[in-house]
Formats: C-alpha cells, sequence, structure tokens
C-alpha cells in the first residue's frame, strides 16, 4: 500500500493522519515541535488538538522533515497556508516526484497565490500531481466518525480519483473536481464571511442578518473566483455554499469565533493572543482585498471586514455603511 506522510499534527492533520492510519495505510505524521511530536509518538495520542483519540498502531510520529517526506508515496499539507511555502521550500528537494495533497485553505500575502500554486512554484511539482482537498469538514466531527463531506480538485482527474479513494470511507464521503481555482477559493475567501457571521453573532443582530449575509457574501465570492478562472457552478456544491454554511454558523468556527469577539470590542491582538489554533480568515481578508483591487471585483462586504480588522472600522459603522449603500438589482454590487 502506497506510503502516507502528514505535514502538520494540529486537529485536522491529526484526524487525517488517524482516518488513513485507520483504512490500513502506514502513516507517518511530521509536528514540528520537538518535544509535541516526541510525547505524541510516546502517548499514541494529540493531547493538544485532539485529547481523547488513541492513534492506531500504523501511526507514527516523526520530528524530521527529510524523514517524513523521503519516502512518502503521498504527502498531505496540513499546515496553516502561510506556511506552505517554508515547507515546500523544506522538501524541494524530493517535492517533483511526490502526489502533494493540500488541505491548508488560504490566498498567501502579497503574492495573492494558492496553495496550488506556491506548491507548483516553490517546490516544482507538476500540477497534475497536485490535489487540494475542501470542504465542510470540522476535525471536531469528523474525529467521531460523525458523516461529511469534502471535495478532491486537481487538473488531472486520475490522481482526484486516486485520492478519493484514498480517504474514502463510510463517513467520509469524497467528491471530486478538476476546478480546483473554485475549490480553493471556496475554502478560503469562506473564511472571511465568516468573520463577518461572527461579528454579526457578536452583536446579537439575529437569523436575518446572518441569512442576508451568506447568500451576498456567496454572491462576491462567485464573482471574485470566475474573474479568476472558476466554474461558477462549484461555489454552490460542498466546497462553496456547504463550507460557507458550516464556517458560518459552527460553534467550532474559529473565524467566527474572531469575528464575535470583535463585536464584543476586543482588539484582534488581544483575541489572538489567546488563540491556541489559526485563524486563516484574517491573513486572508488582506489577500481577498488586495485580489478584489486586482481583478477590479466589487466586494463590498469583504471590504468593510478588511476595515473592522485593519483600519479601526467599528462594527456598528461597517453595518450601516453596508445598509446604506445605494439601491441596486440583487445582480449588481
Amino acid at each position: 500500500m502506497e506510503k502516507i506522510s502528514v505535514i502538520g499534527m494540529g486537529s485536522w492533520g491529526t484526524t487525517l493522519a488517524i482516518l488513513l492510519a485507520e483504512k490500513g495505510y502506514n502513516v507517518l505524521g511530521w509536528e514540528w515541535i520537538k518535544e509535541r511530536a516526541t510525547l505524541m509518538q510516546d502517548q499514541h495520542e494529540n493531547k493538544y488538538f485532539l485529547p481523547g483519540i488513541s492513534f492506531p498502531p500504523n501511526l507514527t510520529i516523526t520530528n524530521d522533515l527529510d524523514e517524513a517526506t523521503v519516502k512518502a508515496d503521498f504527502i498531505i499539507l496540513a499546515v496553516p497556508s502561510h506556511i506552505v511555502r517554508k515547507i515546500m521550500e523544506g522538501i524541494r528537494k524530493v517535492a517533483p516526484t511526490k502526489n502533494i495533497v493540500n488541505v491548508a485553505k488560504g490566498i498567501e500575502n502579497e503574492t495573492m497565490l494558492r496553495m496550488s500554486e506556491i506548491i507548483h512554484q516553490v517546490g516544482n511539482v507538476p500540477r497534475e500531481q497536485i490535489v487540494t482537498l475542501s470542504g465542510p469538514t470540522h476535525s471536531e466531527e469528523v474525529s467521531k466518525k460523525l458523516p461529511a463531506t469534502i471535495v478532491a480538485a486537481s487538473v488531472s482527474e486520475v490522481i482526484a480519483q486516486k485520492v478519493q479513494q484514498l480517504f474514502m470511507t463510510n463517513y467520509f464521503r469524497v467528491y471530486r473536481s478538476t476546478d480546483i481555482i473554485g475549490v480553493e477559493l471556496g475554502g478560503s475567501l469562506k473564511n472571511v464571511i465568516a468573520i463577518g457571521a461572527g461579528i454579526s453573532d457578536g452583536m446579537g443582530l439575529g437569523d436575518n442578518t446572518k441569512a442576508a449575509l451568506i447568500t451576498r457574501g456567496l454572491r462576491e465570492i462567485t464573482r471574485l473566483g470566475v474573474a479568476c478562472g472558476a466554474n461558477p457552478h462549484t461555489f454552490s456544491g460542498v466546497s462553496g455554499i456547504g463550507d460557507l454554511i458550516v464556517t458560518c454558523g459552527s460553534r467550532h468556527s474559529r473565524n467566527r469565533f474572531v469575528g464575535e469577539q470583535l463585536a464584543k470590542g476586543k482588539s484582534l491582538q488581544e483575541i489572538t493572543s489567546h488563540m491556541e489554533m489559526i485563524a486563516e480568515g484574517i491573513k486572508t481578508t488582506k489577500s481577498a482585498y488586495q485580489l478584489s483591487r486586482k481583478m477590479n471585483i466589487d466586494m463590498p462586504i469583504t471590504d468593510h471586514i478588511y476595515q473592522v480588522l485593519f483600519e479601526d472600522l467599528s462594527p456598528q459603522e461597517g453595518v450601516t455603511q453596508l445598509m446604506t449603500r445605494s439601491p441596486r438589482s440583487e445582480d449588481e454590487f
């Protein structure tokens, strides 16, 4: 059977490593903090991010990136999006011969590159060997084997199908797609809208407001996605509206949490300093703001979330500005 390495043993990386090991694959997980790697290997459990769930015997942990990647057939990148470039630089020598599965959701600041583009450019990995796995899949639920769906996207139907088969279980249903642009942008940009949903919750604005935010937010995501070359139908699927709904509404959503705390008057620095795990939407908001201007796409919700995060706009004023924009057709922005 294929040898699989999971790079990044946070909650999602650990969940996927356990899933694959339980299917019988030999899985090697890489943890960047040496002390944590040692404890995980000794205790057969990730007590930091997934306590109470034991590792199968064929899941082992290492702190050595070379050991984790040299002999792997599939490398699963489960690190935060802003770390993907650093990892690809570290495995550049072996990366071109590997199948790379990215599960990070984000757009790189400054370059505005999607994760598959970084993997291709930095690691010199052929596009036909890159897959992005994305969908409404909180680790807190998948790790308990609650039914979930996800999409494996690649320019290559062949490798997308291989990854589909690799991960499919009776509780984890994997669809496939060749629209990797749409799948990556849907998974990334929904985190921006989720911060807005958290602001709405924190202000106590109700269900009507959140419904409006989700639907108008989806329109923004779709407009930008299509301008970047995505298929508009992708955003009405699992990796689009599916991921958007769960991230805007779930108690597990770190991005929704950030927005909720902002609405309660806390500063961004104060919020993030107490978070163990990354809220990808913070950095992605910067990239989405930059990309929308580069592509000349009007994204009013994203613009106002950017101003709340980085320009000291109050959430209350942001809502007022959005609600009092000039009247227009629903097809307009």
